[in-house]
């Protein structure tokens, strides 16, 4: 595989480079190494974990074939969208690239922080799943690109799934979820049947969004008006805390240790997580769409958080960040990007049959990609959640009750969206 991954890069450096005829001395203006003969440096802003360390790792053709130093800053999720928004501000900004999460592409968009790609001469091919690009664009221009394919999975520990009398294609509702973590809770109190992730209110609400899906509701309206206060929202959170009450909350790390390690049966997770192995104690299935057996189909229920990558509107060098962005957006760069725990988000990479030989997982991640359903792309989305995961925090820890905590929390809500 390291072979591959040395073959793919040399290849993908070489169709970058006959696209733009292979020239790489130019001017400072970054399109290329500086007339000083100096590597221009540019300067990367990327989600920390899997999804920024795979991208990471496909630099280093591109900075010796143009003569480029790479600075690349991991963040965390708070902090990157802090960052680039703080760095928005100045008339030339710090930033070549950046990772950007779905949820603030309304935010930065309205706010003039994003270059237009499509006015750059960026577009989609027909490779890229379609239900991952909606997210990236306004009416019909592009802003940024989708290179990590984030989408929620429902990850299980194989011999706790078999010990509660189901087989991963057994899963067809949420009530068979409900059925497996309180078979797991009943057969050892030692055991968690379910854990739900904490630590941040957007954590919270996050994934929780599928099952509230599941019940036939939602955060806002087709006005963007909340709809928290709601027999649905309700119903669903009840059925959350059954969950809740059959397990228990925990980070990201120890979520995926819990599974693995067989003191839990079931959890919703993320595939930058956890890469399954054959051989391994765990695996993943996409998240049903059903919330009882025989219960209406709502197709599009896993969430999407696929890392979208796009160019400051201020960025120092947006020549040469262009060639960058087509570069691990080709073909090549994605396939090799797997080998790293890169996620594409491209038919011929997550179906290709030697790739699913050694990474079957990959084609439950297909799946749920083609049918995710995206947060609200509201410029508000930010101060949204941390309203509305606050107040369901409250309700899981027990410190408000549900009807207290939703009322609260649909006035705060109403109060934000109307400005």
């Amino acid at each position: 595989m390291k072979k591959l991954l040395t073959l793919v890069l040399a290849l993908a450096m070489t169709l970058s480079l006959a696209a733009c005829g292979g020239d790489t001395t130019t001017t400072d203006d970054g399109s290329g190494e500086t007339a000083s003969g100096e590597p221009t440096k540019m300067t990367l802003i990327l989600r920390g974990g899997a999804y920024g360390e795979s991208l990471q790792a496909m630099l280093e053709p591109l900075a010796e074939e143009h003569n480029v130093e790479f600075e690349v800053l991991l963040q965390s999720f708070d902090d990157l969208h802090t960052g680039i928004a703080l760095d928005a501000v100045n008339e030339t900004g710090t930033y070549d690239l950046c990772m950007v999460d779905g949820s603030w592409m309304a935010e930065f968009t309205e706010n003039g922080v994003l270059a237009n790609l499509s006015e750059m001469g960026y577009s989609f091919d027909e490779d890229i799943i379609p239900a991952t690009t909606s997210i990236c664009m306004v009416d019909d221009d592009i802003y940024l690109a989708p290179y990590y394919g984030n989408v929620t999975v429902m990850m299980y520990n194989k011999q706790l799934l078999a010990d509660a009398g189901y087989a991963p294609e057994d899963i067809d509702s949420f009530q068979d979820i409900q059925d497996i973590a309180q078979k797991t809770r009943a057969a050892d109190p030692s055991k968690n049947g379910f854990l739900i992730r904490g630590g941040s209110a957007d954590n919270i609400l996050s994934d929780f969004l599928p099952h509230l899906v599941v019940h036939g509701g939602w955060v806002v309206d087709e006005n963007n008006n909340p709809t928290v206060d709601t027999p649905e929202f309700k119903a669903a959170m009840e059925d959350y805390l059954a969950l809740y009450n059959v397990g228990s909350t925990l980070d990201k790390d120890d979520i995926v240790a819990s599974v693995s390690n067989g003191e839990t049966a079931m959890a919703q997770i993320w595939p930058g997580w956890y890469t399954p192995t054959a051989d391994g104690p765990a695996d993943y299935t996409t998240i049903p769409t059903k919330l009882t057996d025989d219960g209406e189909d709502m197709g599009a229920v896993a969430l999407q958080g696929v890392w979208c990558i796009g160019i400051p509107d201020n960025a120092p060098h947006k020549d040469l960040a262009l060639e960058l962005l087509e570069y691990v957006m080709s073909p090549e760069v994605q396939l090799a990007s797997i080998e790293q725990n890169g996620v594409p988000c491209r038919y011929s990479c997550l179906t290709d049959p030697t790739v699913l030989e050694t990474y079957p997982h990959l084609e439950t991640v297909c799946g749920a990609l083609e049918t995710g359903v995206y947060r609200p792309v509201i410029e508000e989305w930010t101060e949204f959640t941390n309203i509305l995961g606050t107040e369901m925090d409250n309700i899981i820890q027990g410190t408000k009750t549900m009807d207290e905590a939703l009322s609260y929390a649909q006035e705060q809500l109403e109060q934000l969206m109307a400005g």
